[in-house]
């Protein structure tokens, strides 16, 4: 029963992690790209838009990766999942003031995976040792 439950928690995170990925890479192309889709004289913090389109399709990539790697039963994706969607966190609270309600969303999913891979790696870790 504690392996099935484990198991859907990796599974559910490490498809979310996927489609987060996917987002992030999408939106870092259209940054990257000066698109229309973004807010018109917004201020980042750190950089310019394209500046964040290139740090977003960073992050994306590892996402990607790391979800890739959850899945073929890798525990380094396991690390690399929550390091990326720790990133992604941190990088939706900083996008607050050009969108609020996407950042906040994308933020809860990000605690969202970041909660599944963690008791998922508890749940491994007590299993072997």
């Amino acid at each position: 029963m504690n392996e099935a439950r484990g198991l859907g928690r990796v599974l559910f995170a490490s498809v979310f992690l996927m489609i987060g990925g996917v987002v992030n890479v999408i939106y870092g192309i259209a940054a990257i790209s000066n698109s229309h889709f973004f807010a018109s004289n917004q201020h980042y913090v750190f950089a310019t838009l394209k500046g964040w389109g290139w740090i977003t399709l960073i992050i994306g990539i590892f996402q990607m990766l790391a979800s890739v790697s959850i899945l073929a039963g890798g525990t380094l994706g396991l690390a690399l999942g929550i390091l990326s969607a720790s990133l992604a966190a941190l990088s939706a609270l900083l996008d607050i003031p050009a969108y609020p309600l996407l950042s906040i969303a994308l933020f809860a999913l990000s605690l969202w995976i970041i909660q599944g891979l963690v008791v998922y790696g508890r749940w491994a870790r007590s299993e072997t040792g």
